[in-house]
């Protein structure tokens, strides 16, 4: 009888496996539209990391990227891709952001010329136009490295062109371009058919900087979800760097048109620039960026490292 009934039970379905926990959900917003700066976000998605950790992660790109820091900021999602040095002005204008990870941790900012241009060097920027997209971070930036050469932003007329980087310097409506990515905008420079050089803020006059980070809301830390989110991230930037044609074949394939020669080229520059441990914080680092923009004018104090950026999995 009791096998009879254990039988029973089988066909029936009684006896099952533990049901699966269900996963958690988790909203993140990039900071543009989908691109090879995200591929470790998209091949946790594409190779189940994500689903690994318990995690059902929904990706959204901004149709204006101004407003991913403010979603977070406001509770209407968990997390989002954004900028060091914009978490910085935006802590001390009272969002409560904080950096909970680390995307690319290199910059990849620079300011932008044509290569056989009139712009050769820095001190060659007397006189001329720069086209900039974002005000306060960018025009600070750009203080900095005209003061590596004796120049200040008098000697020169900056420009608001919106987006529109590499089309205003192809059009000749500006000289050079502030905000420019080096794994983008040269290439796209390129692939019109004129050269671009880049000269490197990190190489003339500012503390280096992660460029793309991972902001939550400091005031509802979940720090279990975060960690999860995190490890799943850093176990896709070593299948990238372990199967890197692979991982271009899973990325290209996850959207329309990421499969171009511009996404192409840029994946191979900026595969070296991921942080291969997402989570891990260069303390130093956000205190030199902070003290650069207190003495640049743009912050009224110098905060404590904690109030910007924590390491997730600490010890607490």
């Amino acid at each position: 009888m009791i096998l009879k009934r254990f039988a029973f039970a089988l066909a029936t379905g009684l006896f099952s496996a533990a049901p699966a926990l269900a996963s958690e959900p988790l909203t993140l917003i990039l900071d543009w539209y989908v691109n090879p700066d995200h591929a470790p976000i998209i091949l946790a998605q594409e190779r189940g990391f994500f689903a690994d950790q318990g995690l059902e992660v929904e990706i959204i790109a901004p149709a204006d990227p101004t407003e991913p820091p403010k979603l977070v900021a406001a509770g209407r999602a968990d997390l989002a891709v954004s900028y060091q040095p914009q978490l910085h002005l935006q802590v001390h204008e009272g969002l409560p952001l904080i950096r909970v990870g680390t995307l690319i941790a290199t910059p990849l900012n620079c300011l932008m010329v044509h290569a056989d241009g009139p712009v050769q060097s820095l001190g060659d920027l007397r006189g001329k136009k720069i086209g900039y997209s974002v005000s306060g971070v960018e025009e600070a930036m750009m203080s900095a490295m005209l003061a590596s050469v004796d120049l200040t932003m008098a000697d020169v007329e900056m420009i608001n062109v919106n987006w529109s980087l590499t089309p205003s310097l192809l059009t000749g409506q500006v000289d050079a371009v502030i905000g420019a990515f080096r794994n983008f905008e040269l290439t796209q420079m390129r692939l019109a058919g004129a050269g671009g050089r880049c000269f490197y803020p990190e190489e003339n006059g500012l503390p280096t900087y992660d460029e793309l980070i991972f902001i939550a809301n400091a005031e509802s830390l979940d720090h279990d979800r975060i960690n999860r989110f995190l490890a799943a991230v850093g176990q896709a930037g070593e299948y990238m760097l372990n199967h890197p044609e692979e991982a271009f074949t899973i990325f290209a394939a996850s959207g329309p048109d990421l499969s171009d020669e511009l996404n192409a080229r840029a994946w191979s520059d900026t595969l070296p620039r991921f942080a291969h441990s997402p989570a891990a914080l260069d303390h130093g680092r956000y205190a030199r960026f902070e003290a650069f923009l207190h003495a640049a004018g743009l912050i009224p104090s110098i905060l404590p490292v904690e109030k910007l950026a924590i390491d997730p999995g600490a010890k607490r």
